[in-house]
């Protein structure tokens, strides 16, 4: 198994207006458009920390008619990276997950498939084509970096077993929030990435959720509301220390941010 099973390495909207949405990120986090033409796909850039250039952060595409049929609405979902999809597929179908679309190949990019775990929290798999020159690594509490990403999940014991599994994720500490339960943060080969709790009463399903990493907090909020995003929750404080906001983008994907200053 390769050091880069079940590391986080791509994230992606779907969304049913491109142009508007494109428009939105650009504003908010500072993101430039590629259009690949090619795969009428568009690819967000940030810029790299040490001014080398910009690098290519998360994709976007149209939602495709067979998942509008199923009445699936705009969102990010993330991509992790695996050995082997084949193997990793059968592993989460043994595990009691579900195959969302089975693995599929890109020319030039990989082999991916979409997979739900067995609560219902749809993530992407992909076993990347190897590259000669691998990109070189950005920190996540970078600028429009993807800086963190958490799971609501029906039971957060019983769905970190199943990544484990998987993935290969250790936890690195649980938090206690009281009333809410244990917050657990996982880590990927020593480095934490994320944490999963049992989700709240008034979300109606299991879901992964992403952070955008910006600047400080406050300004990039105002951007968010007057561009057409609504907040859900937030901003507050997490341990870090941090600052996080929930919220919805104009076509009502939902993302979040989080910025290591107001």
């Amino acid at each position: 198994m390769s050091e880069e099973h079940g590391k986080f390495i791509w994230t992606e909207l779907m969304t049913n207006d491109r142009e508007a949405a494109g428009a939105f990120y650009r504003t908010v986090v500072g993101w430039t458009t590629v259009e690949m033409s090619d795969y009428d796909y568009t690819v967000f850039e940030a810029a790299r920390p040490d001014g080398d250039g910009r690098a290519g952060i998360a994709g976007m595409m149209r939602i495709p008619p067979e998942l509008l049929a199923e009445n699936v609405p705009p969102n990010w979902t993330a991509y992790v990276s695996v050995s082997d999809c084949d193997a990793t597929v059968a592993k989460v179908a043994a595990l009691g997950g579900t195959i969302r679309r089975p693995p599929e190949d890109i020319p030039e990019i990989g082999r991916f498939a979409v997979i739900a775990d067995p609560h219902g929290a749809v993530l992407c798999i992909m076993t990347p084509v190897p590259m000669d020159v691998p990109p070189r690594p950005i920190p996540p509490t970078s600028p429009g970096q993807f800086g963190w990403y958490e799971l609501y999940a029906d039971v957060c014991e019983a769905a970190f077993a199943f990544y484990a599994e998987v993935f290969g994720w250790t936890v690195d500490h649980d938090m206690d929030m009281g009333e809410l339960g244990i917050y657990r943060i996982f880590a990927h080969d020593g480095q934490v990435v994320g944490g999963m709790m049992t989700r709240m009463p008034q979300m109606q399903k299991a879901f992964w959720a992403s952070y955008i990493t910006v600047d400080r907090l406050d300004a990039a909020v105002s951007r968010l509301v007057s561009g057409g995003g609504s907040v859900l929750n937030g901003p507050m404080e997490v341990p870090g220390p941090a600052y996080i906001v929930n919220a919805v983008d104009p076509q009502g994907a939902f993302f979040s941010l989080v910025a290591a200053e107001r």
